[in-house]
């Protein structure tokens, strides 16, 4: 299937910040290097070798290989997740293996929530949520810099409050 499916007609595509990749990466490899590095210290300090050492060390190296899987996936992931301003709605992609295309028209919203956990801060992004009365069309748009995360929420809603919805 062709990935024109997932490429809007008009206004440019917008990626998100890079520093999305380091976010996922923190929370996804972390937690999986530390359970390797658990799991390897309980295999090694069995006070005899058995089958539950092996069974550990066993485990530690397949939680380092999804480690290696996850480092590489965090920034496919931030790759896939864009969105395009257009004349009647926002349209939001995302996903790798099970893609998404969202269309949010702006007279349907119903509110826009911004909002950025203290790793994010950190790192300068920020999540925009868009809200509509249906579940199906509301969006979020992770990794966005601050200042655009900023612009983008006042600008839709603008949009949204000139085309008569709830914003």
């Amino acid at each position: 299937m062709s990935d024109d499916l997932f490429r809007p007609v008009g206004p440019p595509w917008q990626r998100v910040s890079p520093a999305l990749t380091k976010a996922l990466r923190i929370l996804c490899v972390l937690p999986l290097l530390l359970l390797a590095v658990v799991l390897a210290v309980l295999g090694v300090l069995l006070p005899v070798p058995s089958v539950v050492s092996w069974v550990l060390l066993g485990a530690a190296a397949a939680t380092v290989l999804g480690a290696a899987w996850t480092w590489s996936w965090a920034d496919r992931s931030r790759r896939a997740v864009g969105y395009a301003e257009q004349e009647d709605d926002l349209i939001v992609s995302s996903g790798v293996m099970f893609r998404r295309l969202v269309a949010v028209p702006y007279g349907r919203m119903q509110f826009v929530d911004v909002s950025a956990d203290p790793l994010e801060r950190w790192l300068g992004i920020a999540t925009v949520t868009l809200h509509t009365a249906s579940t199906e069309t509301a969006a979020e748009i992770p990794g966005l810099p601050a200042e655009e995360a900023t612009r983008l929420r006042n600008r839709l809603t603008e949009l949204g409050e000139s085309r008569g919805s709830g914003v």
